[in-house]
C-alpha cells in the first residue's frame, strides 16, 4: 500500500514568514489579506491579482502598523477615539460600492465579519492617530515655505490646468497648501522614525 510521505509534503503550500518584529511573525497570508483589506476599503472589488510591488507595500503597511502600535502603547482615550472613527468609516463604506448587494458580497468574499472589519479599521485608525499626534507638532510648515510652494508649484500647476485664468491669491489657498506641506513632512518624519525603530525592535523583511 502506497503512502503519501514526501510527495504529499511537497504538495503542501507553506505559509511562509515574510516579515518579523522581534519574535512576532508576519506571514504571506497576513500580507495577502492586508492587500485584500486595502482594496476592499477603496471599493476596488474584486481585487486584481497583486503585483510584487503591491505585496511589498501591503507588507510594509502591516509591519509598521504593528511596530508603531507596540512602540506607542496607546491609552484608553486613543483607543476610544479610533473606535469612534472606525465606526464612522464603516458606516460610509457601502457608499464606495454601486449597490448594497455589492458591498455585502465583497464583505463575504473578504472573509471577515462586520465585527472583525470594525476592529481592523480601528487598528488602522489608531496608528494614523498616533502618527498624527506625535509628528504633527514638528511638521508645521513656515510662512516662507508656504509662499515658496504657492509661487513655485501651486500657481504653475493651476495655470497649466486653467489656461488664461488667474490663480487665486495665496490668502484663499493658504490653508490647503499648509496641509499639503504638513502631510509631506509627516511622511518624511515617519520614515525617519521607523528607520530609528528598526534596529531596536529587530524588524526584518524576508523574501516571499
Amino acid at each position: 500500500m502506497a503512502t503519501c510521505g514526501s510527495v504529499c509534503a511537497s504538495a503542501e503550500t507553506l505559509d511562509s514568514v515574510v516579515a518579523s518584529i522581534g519574535n512576532q511573525a508576519i506571514t504571506s497570508t497576513d500580507v495577502e489579506q492586508e492587500y485584500r483589506f486595502e482594496r476592499f476599503l477603496d471599493g476596488e472589488w474584486p481585487p486584481s491579482p497583486p503585483t510584487a510591488a503591491a505585496l511589498d507595500g501591503a507588507r510594509e503597511h502591516l509591519t509598521y502598523q504593528l511596530l508603531l502600535t507596540h512602540e506607542e502603547h496607546p491609552g484608553p482615550a486613543d483607543i476610544a477615539e479610533s473606535e469612534k472613527s472606525a465606526a464612522k468609516r464603516l458606516g460610509a463604506l457601502p457608499g464606495e460600492y454601486s449597490h448594497s448587494e455589492d458591498f455585502q458580497r465583497a464583505l463575504k468574499e473578504l472573509g471577515m465579519t462586520k465585527t472583525e472589519l470594525l476592529a481592523r479599521i480601528a487598528q488602522q485608525d489608531l496608528v494614523l492617530h498616533l502618527i498624527d499626534e506625535r509628528l504633527r507638532p514638528a511638521a508645521s510648515p513656515s510662512d516662507d515655505a508656504v509662499a515658496e510652494y504657492y509661487h513655485s508649484t501651486f500657481v504653475p500647476e493651476f495655470q497649466k490646468k486653467n489656461a488664461g485664468a488667474t490663480a487665486p491669491p495665496l490668502s484663499e489657498v493658504e490653508d490647503g497648501i499648509k496641509e499639503v506641506l504638513l502631510q509631506k513632512r509627516i511622511n518624511e518624519l515617519l520614515d525617519e522614525w521607523i528607520e530609528e525603530l528598526k534596529p531596536t525592535t529587530n524588524v526584518r523583511f524576508h523574501s516571499f
